[in-house]
């Protein structure tokens, strides 16, 4: 066993965060008999992440489900995310049917009424105790392994421990500083400017993105008539960005294809920058120590899949380790189970964020499948079950799918069909 000498310790599991990652970790270890310490190094309950794309892919609805936030998400207006994709073959524009099952949807809701929702749900779970303004500054190690942390309270310095310290606090962990666990980066060769606006017009109130090839954008419609408008062009565009940052930004989203009318709109927030956001992955645990959420994998922003993969790392997190943090099991084999599914669930999904965040154009196979999906109404549902993540890469890519789309896109004259053989197990689900 690996838990013993830490019977007496305050708590059963030490959370370094409390944003989507780490509230959603608490309240489900909590509910299966866990102590928890949620730390948050802010002070303000109501405090919450600016830089994001506020959007929760249909991945990750089971787990809101499960952490009963679902009435509160709607009741608060959250848009559901259903999208339409602008590409060189025009549209992807998938419907809902009335017959079978309709789409996927995931939500978009800001990030300034998610996060305070669920710290809050996780303050008022039995077994969490939320302390606010705890920044970690060290960890606690004996024999090898880390048993606490650390942290500097407005009280002064304290030390918390627990069978398990969770780092949860984003792509800048200082949990994985403190514990000597370095990330592995890759470049990203887009950089990215956003900003909100009120009563800005979309057709449906629907997601809008769009494949420029190298340069991408977005809206996403949120509560409160608030949309939140992004451009992510290619690097080599932004000494002209810098030279005239509100006059590039306007132009670019005036160019785009269906362009949203940012002129009949109020624009409430400044124009935010991320001129640099580099793809980050740790392995996902160490003695004693595991990553969910951005601590272990920050993906490109290009695909707003932060939001979901926070949710289901917590969710992978919980299922692994409940039993050993409850001290009814050896903590080492559930934490290597955790990073088993951490690495599976997230392989494909990674490979993926880290070769397009290069500024390459289409592959072939990407080729096929978007000229068909915007030429098919099927091919478009199936796009849209992709881009939500409600499936993963292996069934998007099944031999039924690709042999589908071969057909659509010669039937239309549509690009060559590429020699791909598929990949043995294609058919098998992978999210």
């Amino acid at each position: 066993m690996t838990t013993p000498e830490n019977a007496g310790s305050d708590y059963d599991v030490v959370i370094s965060g409390a944003s989507l990652a780490g509230s959603a970790a608490a309240i489900l270890l909590a509910r299966r008999g866990a102590r928890v310490a949620l730390l948050e190094r802010r002070s303000d309950p109501a405090a919450y992440r600016v830089l994001c794309t506020h959007n929760v892919h249909a991945s990750a609805y089971p787990v809101l489900d499960e952490l009963g936030l679902l009435p509160a998400i709607e009741r608060a207006g959250a848009v559901p995310n259903t999208a339409r994709w602008y590409t060189r073959w025009g549209w992807i524009e998938p419907t809902d049917v009335l017959a079978g099952p309709g789409l996927p949807s995931g939500y978009n809701l800001r990030r300034s009424v998610l996060d305070p929702m669920i710290r809050a749900r996780a303050a008022q779970t039995p077994g969490v105790e939320l302390l606010l303004g705890h920044q970690v500054t060290g960890l606690v190690r004996e024999a090898g392994r880390t048993v606490g942390v650390r942290a500097s309270t407005p009280q002064g310095e304290r030390e918390l421990r627990g069978r398990l310290v969770v780092g949860a606090d984003g792509r800048d962990s200082a949990v994985a500083k403190f514990a000597g666990v370095p990330a592995r980066a890759y470049e990203n060769a887009r950089f990215g400017y956003l900003a909100y606006y009120r009563d800005l017009p979309l057709p449906d109130d629907m997601t809008r993105a769009w494949f420029l090839e190298p340069d991408m954008a977005y809206a996403f419609p949120n509560d409160d008539g608030v949309t939140v408008v992004a451009v992510l062009p290619h690097k080599k565009r932004l000494p002209g960005f810098r030279a005239d940052l509100e006059g590039s930004f306007d132009a670019f989203v005036r160019a785009l294809p269906g362009a949203p009318d940012i002129d009949s709109a109020e624009r409430i927030s400044k124009i935010i920058g991320m001129l640099d956001y580099p793809l980050r992955e740790r392995e996902p645990i160490a003695p004693g120590i595991a990553f969910i959420g951005d601590a272990a994998l920050t993906g490109d922003p290009v695909w707003g899949s932060g939001c979901g993969w926070a949710l289901q790392s917590a969710k992978w997190l919980t299922e692994a380790v409940a039993p050993a943090v409850t001290g009814r099991g050896d903590l080492d084999p559930a934490l290597a189970e955790y990073a088993r599914t951490h690495r599976e669930r997230m392989r494909r999904q990674k490979d993926r964020h880290i070769s397009f965040a290069t500024g390459r154009p289409l592959n072939p196979l990407e080729r096929l499948m978007f000229a068909a999906a915007a030429r098919d109404e099927s091919m478009a549902r199936h796009m849209h079950r992709f881009q939500t993540r409600a499936i993963g890469p292996l069934r998007f890519l099944n031999p039924v799918a690709l042999a589908r789309a071969a057909a659509v896109n010669l039937r239309s004259g549509g690009p060559a069909v590429p020699h791909v053989r598929p990949r043995r197990g294609a058919g098998a689900a992978s999210r």
